[in-house]
């Protein structure tokens, strides 16, 4: 497989969203990242409905352009095939509660003295460190304790909302894959590996930037906006006569050019609309008028408009229709592979474009195991130690059909 990461060695022992986010990321861009499951699998396996050919729709997209292999760590050939795998791997993602690792004789310092570049990323709740690093953590629950859910809503005084996507387990999963390929920048210096220790809350306070901004500048509260911009205005999702539109007035100039745009030059005279503090402190007022006039036109019409005079605009689409969006299909977003047992299999495509190493899913999501033999031999297993190996319970194979 091609990619920046061509030659990388990843070991994914990590289960559900953020660790085979970051494992998804790095496969994307070429690395070889080998899946460790449990012998039932990640959990993520048995997230249905929906599933593809009997096979769980969350756990294909997430885990594409992997190779899988089966150990049972409380197995003793289990954690003795890992550790061998460990001693030539650059790295290792696990997210595991703390100490679990330690535990099984796994940790970070007993694996650096086998393999002093080793890479080890821990993904948890909370992080390692501090009076929460104990507890194990879930996305909302991130969302919750990071501020996210605070400001995320129709406004104040009205009940608390997620963020509709896992985005504290996404984000949790980019900055782990970040931090890996520095650390693997630094290793390719150095021949040093280190450790990687991120979290779901961290990951949900760095979605905070700008409420953050507003807090630690005034002291006050950020609450929720609906669509609107805590700094500027207009810059919000606006009904049309069919549905919705997003209006990015996101300065003066763009302002200007909007009040033209929409006919309606009288706003620029208004003194409460003049500039954007006064916009902000008058959102509620600019709401209203702004609503009734794009009321007036549906929004295929008001994007023609706004599009044609170079304004910042779009709908609000579906994810179907987002999926089905001719700019998605033209920057590769929609994917096809073909599984084992599921058939032909879509999935979204790698979000960064490599001009030299391009990234590209050339793998579906491997079946329970389905890398086991394979990934055994090339650690050095002869083909009676990986039968005893699974008579006893250490490990188990995938069974592929073959094909037509």
């Amino acid at each position: 497989m091609g990619g920046p990461l061509a030659g990388c060695r990843v070991i994914e022992l990590a289960h559900i969203m953020a660790g085979p986010c970051a494992g998804m990321m790095l496969a994307d861009m070429g690395a070889d990242v080998i899946k460790v499951e449990k012998p039932a699998g990640d959990d993520t396996r048995r997230a249905v409905p929906p599933s593809v050919g009997g096979e769980s729709a969350a756990f294909l997209m997430m885990n594409r352009n992997k190779r899988g292999l089966v150990l049972n760590l409380k197995h003793p050939g289990g954690r003795d095939a890992l550790t061998r795998l460990l001693r030539d791997a650059d790295v290792l993602i696990e997210n595991y509660r703390k100490g679990t690792m330690e535990k099984l004789g796994l940790g970070y310092d007993t694996l650096r003295e086998i393999n002093p570049g080793l890479i080890y990323c821990a993904l948890s709740g909370f992080g390692r460190t501090g009076p929460y690093a104990e507890r194990g953590g879930f996305d909302l629950i991130a969302q919750g304790m990071s501020g996210l859910m605070s400001v995320t809503g129709e406004g104040p005084g009205r009940p608390p909302v997620k963020v509709g996507p896992p985005v504290s387990d996404i984000t949790a999963g980019i900055l782990a894959a970040m931090g890996i390929a520095a650390a693997y920048a630094h290793k390719l210096k150095t021949g040093e590996g280190q450790m990687i220790d991120t979290s779901l809350f961290e990951a949900g306070i760095t979605q905070t930037f700008w409420q953050s901004a507003i807090a630690l500048a005034t002291g006050e509260t950020p609450q929720p906006l609906g669509s609107a911009h805590p700094l500027n205005a207009p810059y919000q999702a606006f009904q049309t006569a069919d549905g919705w539109i997003n209006i990015g007035a996101a300065n003066q100039a763009n302002w200007e050019r909007l009040t033209r745009l929409i006919e309606a030059p009288e706003l620029m005279e208004d003194v409460r609309f003049q500039d954007n503090p006064g916009r902000m402190i008058n959102r509620e007022a600019l709401e209203e008028i702004l609503n009734a006039i794009f009321r007036q036109r549906t929004t295929a019409d008001w994007l023609a408009a706004l599009e044609a005079g170079g304004f910042p605009a779009g709908p609000v689409l579906s994810v179907n229709e987002m999926q089905r969006d001719p700019q998605t299909l033209a920057r590769g977003m929609i994917v096809e592979t073909e599984h084992a047992t599921a058939g032909p299999t879509k999935a979204l495509g790698p979000p960064v474009k490599f001009s030299a190493t391009p990234a590209a899913v050339t793998r579906p999501a491997p079946l329970l195991g389905e890398h086991s033999r394979e990934i055994l031999a090339e650690a050095g297993y002869s083909a009676s130690e990986i039968a005893r190996m699974l008579e006893e319970g250490a490990t188990a194979v995938a069974r592929v059909p073959e094909p037509l």
